[in-house]
């Protein structure tokens, strides 16, 4: 095990840091995390893609769910740990960031050059025709076209919904304004790859990094952990900060079993002094 001392100097010697961040990073901003420390599900296991695109029903509770949680994951805000990531980027220490998160607050705190792996829940795409839209202009519509949905939010849930239950069977799903075809958040859901262009930018950003720095993730999920096999294999140091097991525990040069803001901040507070005058 690490500390945030040893950590700190592992980044300055191998600079610059690849940030590969999870749901662990944004949990002090509200919104929950899929697993527990061991790695298992904490919620619900996420909708599926298959069930998604065939089940009336999948898609009536989904965006049920969706419409009582939105307010919620829209006014979410940058914590500590989005903003130490920012800082360290902005000194150079970190170079890009890939995050499996689906909530935009890395962009929120002022980080540039952002790979969205999973996507942005804050767009929708229609599935047949392809054009884009804003999920705040979904949200009016949904709210327009469902006015007797009673206004019941419920605990957070991972996928920037609401937890509840009881869902009208009456109620409207918004289609595409274009086409008339399925609309779905411009996102990777589970069951889904995630588009190869991207998945190749990835490796590419790792390639020409020295470092590979984890956070907030348990590497569960294949589409984050290829980057910690890739990185194996290029004799890239790995390192991570999270609390709890992961996937890759056994590869890393460095692990940190530490709340995320807490061992960013200190990271950076580290790494980022202010020359005295």
């Amino acid at each position: 095990m690490s500390t945030i001392e040893a950590l700190a100097a592992l980044i300055a010697r191998n600079q610059p840091a690849l940030l590969l961040t999870g749901a662990g990073i944004s949990t002090d901003s509200g919104i929950p995390a899929y697993r527990n420390e061991r790695g298992e599900w904490s919620h619900p296991p996420p909708v599926q893609a298959k069930a998604f695109y065939t089940e009336l029903s999948t898609r009536r509770r989904y965006w049920a769910r969706s419409m009582a949680g939105w307010p919620r994951m829209a006014g979410a805000q940058p914590n500590a740990a989005h903003l130490a990531c920012a800082r360290l980027q902005k000194a150079g220490y970190a170079s890009e960031i890939i995050t499996q998160n689906v909530d935009g607050l890395h962009q929120r705190a002022g980080s540039t050059e952002v790979t969205d792996l999973h996507g942005n829940l804050a767009n929708v795409r229609c599935v047949e025709c392809q054009t884009l839209q804003s999920r705040d202009e979904v949200q009016q519509r949904l709210l327009t076209d469902n006015p007797d949905q009673k206004p019941v939010t419920g605990p957070a849930g991972p996928d920037g919904d609401s937890v509840i239950e009881t869902i009208d069977d009456r109620f409207s799903i918004p289609d595409c304004t274009s086409c008339g075809g399925i609309i779905k958040p411009d996102v990777v859901f589970f069951g889904e790859n995630v588009p190869a262009e991207r998945v190749e930018h990835c490796f590419e950003l790792l390639s020409r990094s020295r470092l590979l720095l984890c956070i907030g993730t348990s590497l569960m999920v294949f589409s984050g952990y290829r980057f910690c096999r890739a990185a194996k294999e290029q004799q890239i140091p790995i390192a991570i900060i999270n609390q709890g097991t992961t996937r890759a525990d056994d590869i890393a040069s460095a692990k940190l079993d530490l709340d995320c803001a807490a061992a960013l901040t200190g990271i950076a507070e580290q790494l980022c002094k202010t020359p005295s005058s």
